[in-house]
C-alpha cells in the first residue's frame, strides 16, 4: 500500500474522507465511492484481509494452546485486566479483535465496560448481528415524555434507507405487523427448535400483547445474485462468528462494503492511521481535512477533502471532536452547545430468567444456529394495558432453548462403559431469555478527556462517567419478573429470575456522545447528521443517538449513514458544502 505521507498535497487531497472502517464507516465508504467520490477511508488499527486474516476461523478446540482457547492468567493479568470483568473478550479464539487494556488505557469515575477493536473492520467482525428496526414510538419518545430533547426525524425519514441497506446487506427474519417493531425487508428466517416453538404456544396463549419471533439477523439464509457477486455466501451454522466468517454469510465490512467499495476503483484504505484533530478553516466554516499520526512511525501528516465522515465509533469519534480545539472551537470541534461527550447511553441487560424444560427427550435441532428467539417490546406502548409501572420505555428479551451435551460431566468422576454410553445421549432441555432495556439520555452520563494518561501513542485517553438510574433499576425488576412468568406461563420447571452485575458498556451499544436535534443550543448534529457549526462534517456512528430504544442500534447507523451519504452528495453538487 503506498504511503500517502510521502507525497504532494494534491495527491492528499480527495473528495471525501471517512474516518473509520467499522460499521458505519464501511457504508460511508460504500455509499461515497457508488457516487463517484473519490474517497480516502482511514482506519486507526491494523490491516485485514477477509478470509486470509481470520486466524482462528478453521481451528479445532484442540488446536488452541489451552482447552477451549483459554487465556493464560499472566496474560490477562498484563494486558486484559479490565476486559477480564466482563467474561466476553478474553479468549485465544478471538482476543486478537479486542485491544489490550495496558495499550489503551482509560479511567473509571464509574465501572465501564470500553471493548473496543482497532484493526480494518472494526467491531463489524465481532457484532452481534441483531438487526431491528427503530420506530416512531422510538423517535416520538423524548418530546412526548418531556426527556431530553426530541429527535429532529421520524421514522418516515429513515424507512427508505432501513430498505436499502437491509436488501444489501441481509437480514433474515420473519414479519410480525408490529408497530413498535417495523418489518424490514427480509430472506427467509431461521428456524425456532421444538421447545421455542411450544414457548412461544404458551406464552402468547396466555399473554396476546408478547410476540414470540426468530431473531432477525444479518446473516445470509437466500443469497441474492448482487450478494453472490461479491463472493458472500449462506450461513453454515457454525456459530463461530466471532472468528470472522470466510463464508461473508454474515454482514461485515471486510466481507461487504469494503469489498464493494474497492470495487469502484474510488477508494484508498489506509490503515495505521490514527486521527487526531479535524482541521477547520474559519474563514469559511468549513473543515479542510483530518490530521492524523501514523501508528507505527508516529510521523504526523495531513490530508483534505470536500467532505468528511467520522465514524470512528461513538466515544473514539467524541474523542477526535473533543481533541480538535481552536478559536472558533475552545471546547471542542462544534460543541458550541456544550453537548459534545454527554448522553452517554448503552442497553442495560444480563436481567432475565432461565428454566428446565421435561419432555421432547427424542427432539433435538441440526447445526449451531447463530441466533435466537426476539420477544419483541410490550411495555409502554401508549395505553394504559402496557403500562409499566414506576417507569418508562421499555425493553425486549433475546434467548432460547438448547439441550446440554458431554460437557455436563466435566465435573463429575465417571468412567467406563457407562460413562461412554451416557455421553452419546444429549442432556434435558433448558431455557433461557435475557432482556435488554432502553437507557435513557442523561447529560451528567458523560466522557471528558484526560491529558494525564496517555495511550501507547503518547495521546490523551478518555474518562468515563456513566451509570444507570432510577428509571433502569425499577425497569430490571420487571424484566425479571415478566421472564419468570412466562417461563412459568410455559410449564417449565426449577424457573430461576436472574438479575447479574451490569455495568454501562457491556451491552456494546455506546451511544449519543454528538447527539442530533433541532436546536443547535442544545445539540451538535441536525437533521443529516451534519455538525450545526461546520456543515462538510457528518458524524454517523452511535454518536448521533437522541435516545437509544430497546433495539439493537447497528442497523439504524448504517441507514443513517447511507442517507447521510446520499445527502452530502447531492449537497456537493449544489455547492451548500
Amino acid at each position: 500500500m503506498p504511503q500517502l505521507s510521502e507525497g504532494s498535497r494534491q495527491e492528499r487531497t480527495f473528495d471525501a474522507i471517512v474516518v473509520g472502517s467499522g460499521i458505519s464507516g464501511g457504508w460511508a465508504a460504500k455509499e461515497l465511492t457508488e457516487k463517484g467520490l473519490k474517497t480516502l477511508v482511514l482506519e486507526r488499527g491494523r490491516a485485514v484481509k477477509h478470509v486470509q486474516d481470520y486466524k482462528t476461523f478453521a481451528m479445532n478446540p484442540w488446536d488452541f494452546r489451552y482447552a477451549g482457547g483459554r487465556t493464560p492468567q499472566d496474560e490477562i493479568d498484563k494486558h486484559y485486566f479490565k476486559q477480564v470483568r466482563t467474561g466476553y473478550t478474553v479468549n485465544d479464539a478471538w482476543n486478537h479483535w479486542f485491544v489490550k487494556d495496558d495499550e489503551h488505557p482509560y479511567t473509571e469515575v464509574n465501572r465501564f465496560d470500553w471493548i473496543r477493536g482497532y484493526h480494518v473492520g472494526g467491531r463489524s467482525i465481532t457484532w452481534g448481528r441483531q438487526s431491528y428496526r427503530h420506530s416512531d414510538l422510538d423517535f416520538e419518545a423524548n418530546a412526548k415524555e418531556g426527556v431530553g430533547i426530541d429527535w429532529p426525524i421520524r421514522y418516515a425519514d429513515l424507512a427508505p434507507w432501513y430498505d436499502h441497506v437491509e436488501k444489501w446487506m441481509g437480514v433474515s427474519g420473519q414479519k410480525e405487523g408490529l408497530p413498535q417493531l417495523p418489518d424490514g425487508q427480509f430472506q427467509p428466517p431461521m428456524q425456532m427448535n421444538v421447545v421455542e416453538k411450544t414457548f412461544k404456544g404458551k406464552v402468547e396463549q396466555k399473554f396476546p400483547e408478547r410476540r414470540i419471533t426468530m431473531g432477525r439477523t444479518a446473516h445470509l439464509t437466500e443469497p441474492t445474485d448482487e450478494q453472490k457477486k461479491i463472493g458472500r455466501g449462506t450461513c453454515q451454522n457454525r456459530n463461530l462468528c466471532m472468528r470472522g466468517c470466510a463464508f461473508g454469510a454474515y454482514f461485515s465490512s471486510n466481507a461487504a462494503t469494503l469489498i464493494a467499495a474497492d470495487h469502484t476503483g474510488n477508494m484508498t484504505l489506509q490503515p495505521d492511521s490514527i486521527v487526531t484533530e479535524i482541521i477547520f478553516d474559519p474563514k469559511t466554516s468549513k473543515a479542510t481535512g483530518v490530521r492524523v499520526r501514523d501508528a507505527e512511525t508516529k510521523k504526523e501528516t495531513e490530508y483534505y477533502a470536500k467532505v468528511i465522515f467520522i465514524c470512528a465509533s461513538t466515544l473514539n469519534s467524541a474523542w477526535i471532536m473533543m481533541h480538535s480545539v481552536s478559536d472558533r472551537f475552545p471546547n471542542g470541534f462544534g460543541n458550541d452547545s456544550d453537548q459534545l461527550g454527554r448522553n452517554i447511553m448503552d442497553h442495560h441487560f444480563l436481567v432475565g430468567a432461565q428454566a428446565e424444560v421435561d419432555g421432547f427427550d427424542d427432539r433435538y435441532y441440526a447445526g449451531r444456529r447463530p441466533n435466537g428467539i426476539y420477544i419483541p417490546r410490550f411495555r409502554n406502548l401508549g395505553d394504559a394495558a402496557t403500562k409499566g409501572k414506576d417507569f418508562t420505555r421499555g425493553y425486549g428479551y433475546q434467548g432460547g432453548a438448547s439441550r446440554s451435551g458431554w460437557q455436563r460431566l466435566v465435573a463429575e468422576m465417571g468412567f467406563g462403559k457407562e460413562m461412554k454410553d451416557e455421553m452419546q445421549e444429549p442432556g434435558g432441555w433448558t431455557m433461557g431469555i435475557t432482556a435488554f432495556g432502553e437507557m435513557l439520555p442523561n447529560s451528567n452520563n458523560r466522557i471528558t478527556l484526560n491529558k494525564n494518561v496517555k495511550d501507547i501513542h503518547g495521546l490523551p485517553t478518555l474518562t468515563m462517567d456513566v451509570k444507570i438510574g432510577e428509571n433502569e433499576l425499577n425497569m430490571r425488576k420487571d424484566m425479571q419478573s415478566s421472564a419468570v412468568e412466562m417461563m412459568e406461563a410455559s410449564g417449565f420447571k426449577n424457573v430461576r429470575g436472574f438479575d447479574r452485575t451490569y455495568a454501562p458498556g457491556l451491552g456494546i451499544h455506546e451511544m449519543g456522545a454528538a447527539r442530533m436535534g433541532r436546536d443547535p443550543k442544545t445539540s451538535v448534529l441536525n437533521s443529516w447528521a451534519q455538525v450545526h457549526a461546520c456543515t462538510n462534517v457528518y458524524v454517523t456512528d452511535g454518536s448521533f443517538m437522541t435516545s437509544a430504544a430497546c433495539v439493537n442500534p447497528s442497523l439504524t447507523y448504517m441507514a443513517m449513514t447511507a442517507r447521510a451519504a446520499d445527502h452530502a452528495v447531492g449537497a456537493l453538487k449544489r455547492g451548500e458544502i
